[in-house]
């Protein structure tokens, strides 16, 4: 039974009910102009005089909702004081949803005259009825007929008038809430544009998920290798230790640049210009691993500077992830990177000894995710591409991904 009186303790039971009722006052401001039809038009009945000027001041209340501006406010405060969860809609045309608000705001002003009215006369009625203990004494009238309310009545009645008072405010805001949706939420097709933004919001923090991934792991795993082989030739050979930290400078410094980008949009802020590294930056990545200590044996062939910019990212990303991998579970020795790009395609291919690791990186030193292997192979989905990854042989361990080219002209 406690549900029927949930809504009288709500306090946006009576927020609400505030909202309908400060739009009754606000609305007289556009009485004068509506009464002067009536008044030029003195010889007709009274009946049609009221009436017409009823019409002209709902037409003039509704007028005031066709501007955006006054959605846009309606909608914030419906969804603070009325607490109705209203998604923002983005900017853009109206989606066919324009006549909505000037129809919430009629509802709201009518509501709010009624609500307001009604509950200034219970309450009223609830503190006069009374009169004093016992021997106040009133007399209601409607339609012809009269009732003598006295004595103890009169505190019954003047009880029942204040519990109204509740009631009726939560009536005007549930008539509110329910109106709020269809009034003044998304029309279909601003509904469309919201899913279609959430959708464009979800696939870029994906792409951001892949690109930290691909980078920051790739940059952890050399730096931890480059302080490794630092701290193993600090003493014997210097030139080599400082050599390790300033790769160890480099990459951390790259590694920055891609999580200030990454981090700016997952807080909607208007981040700078994404790192947008290429086949054209390998030659560094292949440096900067063998200042890590890395044995590499790398082979290019073909005209790699006249790739497209997205398959030429997404190759350098393949790559980097691939070399990771080896990294991490590969078990030293050469790592092979070929990269092949002929007329239809761009092949590419990174092979490393599997086996025990090497003292150097430990099977500890690297969890996986999990999500590497899986995010290459989506990647080169999406490219319409073909991968393929697994044991080439007892010892080796081979990723080789084949990327349809087309040449610009």
């Amino acid at each position: 039974m406690t549900w029927g009186f949930r809504p009288l303790l709500r306090g946006s039971t009576y927020s609400g009910a505030l909202f309908a009722f400060c739009a009754a006052p606000a609305s007289l401001v556009l009485l004068p102009i509506a009464v002067v039809p009536a008044t030029v038009w003195g010889s007709a009945p009274y009946g049609a005089r009221a009436a017409v000027t009823v019409l002209l001041w709902a037409a003039l209340v509704a007028a005031l909702g066709l501007p955006r501006i006054t959605r846009r406010a309606l909608t914030a405060g419906a969804r603070r004081l009325l607490a109705v969860p209203l998604p923002e809609v983005p900017a853009g045309p109206a989606g066919g949803g324009r006549w909505r608000t000037p129809l919430w705001l009629v509802a709201q002003v009518a509501l709010g005259w009624i609500g307001g009215l009604g509950c200034l006369l219970l309450f009223v009625a609830g503190v006069s009825l009374p009169g004093n203990w016992l021997g106040g004494e009133a007399r209601l009238s409607w339609s012809g007929r009269s009732v003598q309310v006295t004595g103890v009545w009169s505190w019954v009645v003047a009880a029942v008038c204040l519990l109204l008072v509740p009631v009726l405010c939560a009536t005007v805001s549930g008539g509110l809430r329910r109106l709020a949706l269809p009034l003044l939420g998304p029309s279909a097709a601003e509904r469309l544009a919201l899913s279609a933004e959430r959708e464009r919001r979800l696939a870029e923090r994906n792409r951001l998920a892949h690109e930290l991934h691909d980078s920051i792991g790739h940059t952890l795993t050399a730096t931890t290798i480059q302080a490794a082989v630092a701290g193993e030739v600090l003493a014997a050979d210097p030139v080599a230790a400082r050599a390790a930290l300033r790769s160890i400078e480099e990459s951390a410094r790259a590694a920055l640049e891609d999580l200030d980008y990454v981090l700016g949009v997952l807080r909607e802020e208007q981040p700078g210009t994404a790192p947008a590294r290429t086949l054209a930056d390998l030659p560094e990545l292949l440096e900067r691993l063998g200042h890590a200590g890395a044995v590499l044996e790398p082979e290019l062939s073909g005209e790699l500077t006249r790739l497209q910019g997205t398959l030429s990212r997404a190759a350098y990303r393949i790559l980097q992830e691939g070399l990771t991998n080896a990294l991490r579970h590969g078990a030293g020795g050469p790592v092979e990177v070929r990269v092949a790009a002929g007329r239809e395609s761009l092949e590419l291919a990174v092979v490393n000894r599997t086996g025990a690791p090497t003292a150097a990186v430990g099977a500890r030193a690297f969890p996986t995710s999990g999500h590497g292997l899986p995010g290459l192979a989506e990647r080169v989905r999406l490219l319409n591409g073909e991968f393929e990854a697994g044991p080439d042989g007892s010892e080796r361990w081979r990723l080789a991904v084949r990327l349809p080219v087309r040449w610009s002209a």
